[in-house]
């Protein structure tokens, strides 16, 4: 017969298997923007429809500056904690099928934090390359962003951010440089001397403040306005 305390345990194990299984069904979780999705596609496409795809600090642009994107064509696709390949996975359900004209890549650095397991600058690489030709093939311009920067993570420390951030970045800018994508620097403006956030920009070393969404914005503005200029 089995002990109060043991049941407990085996109630406690029957919930985080379902709980895990549950995740593992939808890992690349394409069920949070799927009744958005939905909305957007019964409505006639922008002429400037702009996607945002990205993780938290996209997400977080939204909710800290929500106007940005109500004032804009702007259609934010961010969702906290996500790697590239989780990214990749979502790439057409919530990108391409919307038809925007223009989007903004923003990601890999959960990916250097092992959020979804050890991964390489290469890796990392090669999923920002699927998804900027992916977009291309669907007559999408692409606009892939350089890294913020953080010097360390707060909830996975030693992963050397201030030194792999850096280095991803010059094989962004090269890979734009060979495509003809357009590379946007948000490094060199939020950055200080020891590849960090600059204290203004941040409260907790990765993440924006509303300051530092204010130096993005200036940023993504004009280089979203020569993209769809191509057109």
């Amino acid at each position: 017969m089995k002990t109060k305390n043991q049941l407990k345990f085996l109630i406690m194990c029957s919930f985080l298997l379902s709980f895990f299984n549950l995740i593992a069904q939808d890992w690349a979780n394409l069920k949070w923007y799927q009744d958005e999705n939905a909305v957007l596609l019964s409505l006639l496409t922008s002429s400037s429809r702009v996607v945002f795809m990205g993780n938290s600090i996209t997400q977080c642009w939204k909710e800290n500056k929500p106007e940005f994107f109500s004032e804009n064509p702007y259609i934010c696709r961010g969702l906290s904690g996500q790697t590239t390949p989780q990214m990749l996975v979502r790439f057409r359900q919530d990108v391409i099928a919307l038809q925007p004209k223009v989007v903004v890549i923003l990601a890999g650095t959960n990916d250097i934090a092992g959020n979804t397991g050890p991964t390489t600058l290469e890796m990392i690489m090669d999923n920002l390359s699927s998804m900027a030709e992916i977009a291309n093939a669907n007559g999408i311009k692409v606009i892939l962003c350089s890294f913020l920067t953080a010097y360390d993570y707060p909830w996975k420390k030693s992963m050397e951010p201030n030194i792999k951030i850096p280095l991803l970045n010059e094989m962004i800018k090269k890979y734009c440089k060979k495509t003809g994508f357009i590379y946007l620097d948000y490094f060199t403006s939020i950055a200080n001397e020891q590849n960090g956030m600059k204290s203004e920009f941040t409260s907790d070393g990765v993440h924006c403040t509303f300051k530092g969404y204010e130096v993005m914005e200036s940023l993504v503005k004009p280089v979203i306005e020569k993209a769809l200029k191509k057109w």
